[in-house]
């Protein structure tokens, strides 16, 4: 830091070096997305959520007969659920308790009196997500192939629903947080991962349920993501419109709620 002196006066300007002020909007949030990635990553909970959980719900019902998923292999079955699940566990689950005990802790109290907007902090949470679900799609896809995993399909498709997805629970994620409690957020997050993971076809095909629940239960997100990953992966379709479209819906009016009744504290 230098300062400089008036010549003549004896007294200084005042002028000091770096220039006080505000870094560019997407240094911030760059900044702000590699540290909530590394807190992410650092979070055992986090991990038994993002990474265990998935893991070992595919070995477990690709190896073992528990599960009728019809015809063909079970792991071509159950990979594209088993992927939902993490976008799920990590956009939903996962960023909804964390953000949760941040608001609780004073955490993100601080973060509104910088210059990062509210919109720049849930881009950058949202971009940590997108990658640790890196990480979780190339754990899970290298254990479906050493199950016997064939898949089949357009991988833009693929790429485009997981993002999409991601978009759609990660706002969820965020409105849940931002609104609720820590202890009712912990809870609600925790019992709506149980619910979908059992009612959303990720493991249970949705025709297994009666004819009048297949209909709700088809327009949940982790169904929809789970339904076109499947379209794409298992029966080599094409861009599924109807799935992505729910999808698409999910996510407009869940991050436009996040936005809008987020509370910092």
């Amino acid at each position: 830091m230098t300062l400089t002196t008036g010549t003549g006066s004896g007294t200084a300007t005042g002028a000091y070096a770096p220039k006080p002020g505000a870094a560019p909007l997407a240094r911030m949030i760059s900044a702000q997305a590699a540290l909530e990635t590394k807190m992410l990553l650092r979070n055992g909970e986090q991990l038994l959520l993002t990474v265990v959980i998935p893991t070992l719900l595919l070995v477990l019902f690709s190896s073992v007969d528990i599960v009728d998923t019809g015809t063909g292999e079970s792991v071509d079955f159950l990979t594209p659920g088993v992927l939902a699940l993490a976008v799920m566990s990590t956009a939903f689950t996962g960023q909804a308790i964390a953000t949760g005990f941040e608001r609780r802790y004073g955490v993100l109290k601080r973060l509104a009196a910088s210059p990062l907007p509210r919109w720049g902090l849930m881009t950058a949470k949202t971009a940590s997500v997108l990658v640790t679900e890196v990480l979780q799609v190339v754990l899970l896809t290298v254990i479906a192939f050493a199950l016997g995993w064939s898949p089949h399909g357009d991988p833009f498709a693929v790429l485009l629903l997981l993002v999409v997805g991601t978009a759609a629970f990660s706002g969820l994620g965020l409105l849940m947080a931002g609104t609720l409690k820590a202890e009712a957020t912990l809870a609600a997050a925790n019992l709506v991962f149980l619910l979908l993971l059992v009612g959303g076809g990720v493991i249970v095909p949705l025709d297994k349920f009666p004819s009048g629940a297949q209909d709700v239960l088809g327009l949940l997100p982790v169904s929809a993501l789970s339904d076109g990953l499947r379209d794409v992966l298992q029966h080599g379709a094409g861009m599924p419109w109807g799935d992505l479209g729910i999808l698409v819906g999910w996510a407009v009016v869940a991050l436009a709620a996040a936005g809008k009744f987020f509370r910092w504290e």
